[in-house]
Formats: C-alpha cells, structure tokens, sequence
C-alpha cells in the first residue's frame, strides 16, 4: 500500500513508523485491489481481512506507543476475575471483550471454547493480539475502534468482558455502561472489573483520576437495567505484566441481563 494511498485513507498516515506498522498488517497484493472509503483501515481474523473504522490518532497514538516493546505490558494471561468467573458466561456463547488491548483475555476465552470478538483502539495492540490467537491456534474476530466507533450490535451477545476499561472518562463510560447492556442478549452475563478509588494509594495500576475510577454505588446505578449476581469490592496482589503489578484496590461484578 503506497504512502499516497495511506494518507488518503486517513492523515494520520502522514506518521512515516504508523504506516509502517499498517504495511506489516496489511498484505501488499491485498490491499492494492481494494477500493475503501475514506478513514478505513484493513486488520484481520488470524489472517482473514475484515474493514472497519480508524480511531482518532491522539488516544490511538498514546496506546500505541505503549503497546509497541515486545513484551505484553498486562501479561498473556487472563485477568483473575474473569477466569474465576467465566463459567457464568453460556457454553460456547458469543462473547465480546471490550477495548481488549494486547488479547490476553480473549485469546483465553477463545481457548475455554467461547466465540469471541474483541475491539481496541491501538492497532499495535491488536496486531500482537492476532499474533497471540495463531500462537494459540485459536480465531478471535479483532476489530479496530473506539468505544463509540464500534459497532455495538442490539442484544447479541452470550456475554460482556468489560476488563479495567478506565481510560472511559464519566461521559464516555456512561455511553459505553449503555451500550454494553444494551449489547447483551436476554440472559446475557456482564463480568466487569476496576479500580476502586482507593487504588491511588497504591498506584500499582489504572488511572490517576477519581473520577475514572468505580464505587458499588455507582455501578449499581449504572448497571439498574442489570440483575446483579456478585459485586464485590476487595484488595489483592495483581501481577498482570508490568501495567498491574503490586497490590491493588479492586471491585468486580457479574450482572445478568433478565430475560
């Protein structure tokens, strides 16, 4: 894919280490016979092409760069809560992980059997992704978007991972809280996990604004629609790559979605 071509799709492309990183997605013979609208970009289902929407460069930018060492900067494998509690999820459902990053948690789903589609912002983060999934001999359908750029289909899924995604500021994760439920089938199971405001005394992980951070109150009213199964606030030591290392203050949820 030229340089001209990239630029047209989208100016970030103008970045001479983005474009390269998308020609290592995006196979030459390919992608020249493609004819995309503008702010379109091609990533893959371990190896089949799939189109969706380029997120905007500056939170992109900033996700990028930290998933572009070579090591997993949450680790490979799965968050705690969510292995613990992934026998909620319907047998073989379809599961969505939200803003799923390097992939560790739904290439972890995929191999207990689950059909799993997952979206990040950072197509850094999903090309080690991919990279995960083949490793593991497991599909997951990647998507590249941000949380309002998804395509969030009406009640579709088995099953929610919603997994520390606190970079979603009040008015974001308010969208997104809805959208989530709004995603589930009816009988469909939410696992969620976050920081807790006491998190800022630790500073092992997450955000360094409060207002990012949950409380039970706050989730029991963001999630009323929901049938709440477990909600649990609790400290722990996380070892969870080099990005939650340490001990942490966390609340986790399993909801249901009522029939």
């Amino acid at each position: 894919m030229s340089d001209e071509l990239m630029e047209n799709y989208n100016p970030a492309f103008s970045s001479p280490s983005l474009r390269s990183r998308v020609r290592k997605l995006i196979p030459s013979e390919f992608a020249s016979s493609l004819r995309l609208p503008t702010n379109t970009l091609v990533i893959f289902k371990v190896g089949l092409p799939m189109v969706t929407n380029v997120p905007p460069d500056a939170d992109a930018g900033r996700w990028n760069r930290r998933f572009e060492s070579d090591d997993f900067v949450f680790g490979t494998d799965p968050n705690q809560w969510l292995r613990r509690h992934a026998g909620a999820f319907p047998h073989r459902g379809r599961i969505l992980c939200v803003a799923d990053g390097e992939g560790r948690n739904s290439v972890w789903l995929a191999r207990q059997g689950f059909q799993v589609d997952a979206f990040d912002i950072s197509e850094v983060g999903l090309a080690k992704a991919s990279k995960l999934a083949a490793s593991a001999g497991v599909s997951v359908n990647y998507q590249l978007a941000d949380c309002d750029g998804f395509a969030w289909p009406s009640a579709a899924y088995d099953g929610i991972a919603a997994i520390f995604v606190q970079f979603a500021a009040p008015d974001l994760r308010k969208r997104l809280f809805a959208r989530m439920i709004a995603s589930l089938k009816p009988g469909g199971i939410l696992i969620l996990q976050g920081y807790t405001p006491k998190q800022l005394e630790y500073k092992t992980g997450g955000p360094s604004a409060v207002s990012h951070l949950y409380t039970e109150a706050m989730l029991r009213e963001a999630f009323h629609e929901l049938e709440i199964i477990e909600l649990r606030e609790y400290e722990t030591e996380l070892s969870e790559g080099s990005g939650h290392h340490g001990r942490s203050a966390l609340i986790g949820m399993v909801a249901h979605r009522p029939s």
